[in-house]
């Protein structure tokens, strides 16, 4: 795997500030909750930084996703290819949206459907 790149990074923080502001919680209450500071979510959430494997341990476990989710939007882990729904394939050829767009948008939809699985 390769690292990720800016737009991979800006996405991570898209999907990140996405669901923050699904849980309604602010930048403050998840950073501490996470263990560590406002400014460095702030940071995160605008893809200036690309997290440690600690961090997105415990960014996931503050948001409630699993790690796998937040890894695979990194880049850092495969999903599954050609698995698309026909949400996903709508998401992708909406032309309206950016490519890091698109892929903040799956991953939200995949998060939900793997914690509606679960249930």
């Amino acid at each position: 795997m390769q690292e990720p790149d800016r737009d991979q990074l800006r996405a991570f923080g898209e999907f990140v500030r996405a669901q923050r502001k699904l849980a309604q919680v602010s930048q403050r209450h998840l950073a501490r909750t996470a263990g560590f500071s406002d400014s460095y979510l702030s940071q995160l959430e605008r893809g200036m930084y690309m997290p440690s494997a600690p961090t997105v341990r415990a960014l996931a476990e503050a948001i409630g996703v699993p790690p796998s989710v937040l890894l695979a939007q990194l880049g850092l882990m495969d999903e599954d290819e050609g698995a698309h729904s026909g949400v996903e394939d709508a998401i992708l050829v909406d032309p309206r949206l950016s490519p890091s767009q698109r892929d903040a948008l799956i991953a939200v939809y995949r998060s939900y459907v793997a914690s509606s699985a679960a249930e």
